[in-house]
């Protein structure tokens, strides 16, 4: 890549991108878009808020997710159990970042790190 700069990932924001014909690719969450196109994506990563799952896939508000661990609930006696299907998630700023109904325990806030997209 003599000629080209770096140009970073409008998704991810990572400065290792690499061309591939005539479009850039991110070498960590494997975006692909055309460089020449900036005014489409930069407001797709500027200031909206970026979720992944457990396996890196991106969330957006109103997707389902699954539980991938079981998870202990401070004042219930019981666990969210691994395969527990939450609809409907919120997106929020934050260390929970996903708000949801979990069905049998009610309003709660999860980690993305704990969910997989559906």
């Amino acid at each position: 890549m003599t000629d080209e700069k770096m140009i970073p990932c409008p998704v991810c924001a990572c400065e290792y991108t690499y061309p591939m014909n005539h479009l850039m690719v991110c070498t960590e969450c494997a975006h692909e878009w055309n460089p020449e196109e900036k005014e489409e994506n930069q407001d797709f990563g500027s200031d909206q808020l970026i979720v992944k799952d457990a396996h890196g896939a991106i969330l957006k508000d109103g997707d389902s997710v699954s539980i991938i661990k079981d998870l202990p609930v401070k004042g219930f006696s019981k666990a969210i159990k691994v395969g527990t299907k939450v609809t409907n998630i919120r997106l929020v700023d934050g260390d929970h970042n996903i708000d949801c109904k979990v069905p049998g325990f009610g309003a709660m806030a999860l980690k993305s790190e704990f969910v997989k997209k559906v």
